[in-house]
Order: structure tokens, then sequence, then C-alpha cells
């Protein structure tokens, strides 16, 4: 890869742009060298528009492309684990969206598949946590982990988003869809990175939609951490609680709280408070400058991890965690595992 990392694009989704393309713009030794649709009218629009050179007819024909040295997996939650396994067996590097699979057992066959392609050839799996790679990720886990707050208590995190389409393909069973893979997964992502562990579910509630009770349109849950810490994650794509994006760790000398840690280049706000000394409360705010893509970051953590052999922080291993947490509150409330067909 004396060119850099030439990355192929499975389908031309409409989070492809802010994911890849125009970060790719920004790191000097990535390109998108090729884009593939299962329907080519579509590839081609996609390129024209967006300079890439090469258009392929089909997933399998872009992984069989010599030029390509990685792809990047926007498809529908379902499809994850299929096509980041095609890739690997094709030789492929893969920067996955997340989360990386429909549900743990799924992810387990992409960790061993992914350590017997990197111990054979060293192809890298990483899932497109993009907020986990942005400066904001580092410094909250570094206030929680350096004592500040004391001994941590509790931490909350919350990914509500108004997505009232319910023919969008984050509404379909069939496709791994519900608030809890698209929304919770970055909430409970978060809480183990506060928390420092993964947790027990203790509780889950859900809505769900009218037209299909296996999909959940909104979803909380309580945890337990191995610390004795408790937790709650709420995600949710149509309720009441339409948009709120934050995290909040509740330790015994101070609390946390974090707005927008998934997208902190649009906006974010650290505040930490201190019990009160001397009749006032001590409160801090922090903004991150520079404040970069999250976009950016993770890409960059891709190639370096491809070319640099660097650390994979959002390793599959780590999504195995990840994933039995999801799998644990849908099994809490009494809906089917994404991935398990079922009769309606």
């Amino acid at each position: 890869m004396s060119q850099g990392l030439r990355v192929g694009l499975l389908g031309a989704a409409a989070i492809a742009p802010s994911a890849l393309i125009k970060p790719a713009r920004l790191t000097p030794r990535v390109t998108v060298a090729a884009v593939a649709a299962r329907d080519r009218g579509r590839a081609e629009a996609f390129a024209r528009k967006h300079d890439i050179p090469v258009v392929h007819t089909g997933y399998e024909a872009l992984l069989a492309d010599p030029e390509v040295d990685a792809v990047y997996v926007p498809l529908p939650n379902g499809l994850h684990a299929e096509w980041t396994l095609k890739a690997l067996r094709a030789g492929k590097h893969v920067l996955c969206e997340k989360p990386l699979t429909a549900n743990r057992a799924e992810a387990e066959r992409v960790v061993e598949a992914a350590d017997e392609a990197y111990a054979r050839s060293g192809l890298v799996v990483m899932e497109a946590f993009h907020y986990r790679h942005h400066p904001l990720a580092a410094r909250i886990r570094q206030i929680v982990e350096s004592g500040e707050l004391g001994e941590l208590h509790h931490v909350e995190a919350q990914v509500c988003f108004p997505l009232p389409r319910f023919s969008d393909i984050r509404y379909d069973y069939g496709l791994a869809g519900g608030a809890t893979m698209d929304a919770g997964c970055y909430a409970v992502h978060v809480a183990r990175l506060l928390g420092g562990g993964t947790p027990a579910v203790t509780a889950a509630q859900m809505l769900t939609l009218r037209k299909d009770r296996r999909i959940d349109r909104a979803m909380s849950a309580d945890l337990a951490f191995p610390s004795g810490a408790t937790g709650r994650v709420r995600a949710s794509m149509w309720s009441r609680r339409l948009l709120s994006i934050r995290a909040r760790a509740i330790g015994s000398a101070g609390e946390l709280n974090v707005t927008n840690f998934v997208m902190p280049q649009l906006y974010h706000q650290l505040t930490i408070r201190m019990p009160r000394s001397a009749g006032r409360r001590v409160v801090r705010r922090e903004r991150l400058q520079p404040n970069p893509s999250s976009y950016a970051c993770q890409l960059s953590a891709f190639a370096s991890a491809v070319l640099d052999k660097s650390p994979v922080i959002t390793s599959p291993a780590d999504a195995v965690a990840n994933m039995g947490v999801l799998d644990e509150i849908y099994r809490t409330c009494g809906l089917p595992l994404r991935g398990e067909p079922q009769d309606r």
C-alpha cells in the first residue's frame, strides 16, 4: 500500500459523504477508490457527485478489485456481519458501521474471523463508533479515571432523535432495526466507557411499533456495573423525548455532564459540578479546542491501524461486549434478538 489506503464503498448510503468521503479529503493517506451498489445507475450518479473514479456493479465485484485495500460498510445493520466476513475472505480491511453485527453471536463469529485474518494477513476490522475517536471521548474517560469525581456511583446515557418515517430501514426487523440497535448502541457504548466495565441489565422497558411489535421505537434500561455502580440508558427514534444526546457520571465527589458526545464537532459542552465549598457550588465548563470532525478522527485511526499497526479501540472484541448488553436489553423486555427471525 505504497500509495496509502485505497477504500472501496459498499453501497451508496446517505451516511457515506459525512462518514467517509469528506473525511478522506482531510486524511492524506486515504483515498476513496471505488463504489459499488446493487443499482449501477445509482452508483454511477453517486460516483459522479463525489468524484469516485471506479464504479462496480455489485458488492462482490468491488471485493474482487485488486486496487481496493479496504472497504467501508454502511449497509443496513442486518448485513454488517455478512459483508464484513466476505470482505475479510477477499483480503480487505474493514471499517464497518455500528453496530458491527445484529447480535452477540454474530460478533463472536466476526472476532474469530478477524483474529485469524489479522494473524494471517494483518487485516484490520474496526467498528465505526466515530465519537470514540474524538478527543472529547478521551477527555471524559480521563476525568472519570482520574478520580476527580471520587468513587463512581451512577452513569447515565441517552441518545434520542426523531425518525417519524416508519418505512425507514431502521424500523425493519429483518434488517436488524430498532431504537436499541441504532441509538441504544451509542448509549450503551458510552455508558461502558464511563462505567469502566460491561454491565448486567437489571430492568428494561420499551415502546414498540404498532405495525411490528418486535421493533422498539424507544427503550430504557437499568444497568449494574461490576464495580457496584448503577446505570441507566435511554434510546429513542420516536417518543416524547424527541432530541437528547447526553451522558452523565455521578461520583462521591462530583458530577460530570456531557452534551452531544456523539457529534461533538457540531456542538458540545462538558460540565463538572463539585459539592458546595464556602457556600458555593463549584461548576467548571469545558469545550475542546481544536474540535475536529469525529469522522475524520475515526478515518485517521483506521488508516493508522492498517498502515502503522496502531491499536484498534473499537475492535470486534469490544463489539462482542456491546452487543451482549444490547441482547440482554432485548431479552429483559421480552423482545426477540435481532438477526433471529421470528413469527410476528
